[in-house]
């Protein structure tokens, strides 16, 4: 009985990470939006994509993906994490997961 409540809890863990990490890839990709829409033209995707990077944890910094492709009136932001095998920072999957958010871009005064 031992084993099997062992598996059992690796299992929900691994889904627990999993989970976080969505939750993880989505914030990341509201922050870079939030901070793109704020930005000047110019500087709006080196500031996008240092957004999406600075609100996640250590772990899941090193693998992190951002791109905030430009388009016109739209400010989008893509955020692709790894997610880890049982242990952040340690091995992770092959497939990622990704994290989309968009808002109109503001006005320059």
């Amino acid at each position: 009985m031992t084993p099997l409540i062992i598996i059992t809890l690796v299992v929900v863990w691994q889904f627990v990470l999993l989970g976080y990490t969505f939750t993880l890839a989505g914030n990341a990709a509201d922050e870079a939006v939030r901070a793109g829409t704020a930005a000047h033209r110019g500087e709006r995707q080196a500031v996008c994509e240092q957004a999406g990077r600075d609100k996640l944890p250590d772990a899941w910094t090193s693998g992190a993906e951002v791109s905030c492709p430009s388009s016109t009136g739209y400010v989008t932001a893509t955020v692709t994490l790894h997610v880890p095998v049982l242990f952040p920072g340690a091995f992770a999957f092959s497939f990622d997961v990704k994290g989309h958010a968009g808002a109109v871009e503001e006005e320059d005064d």
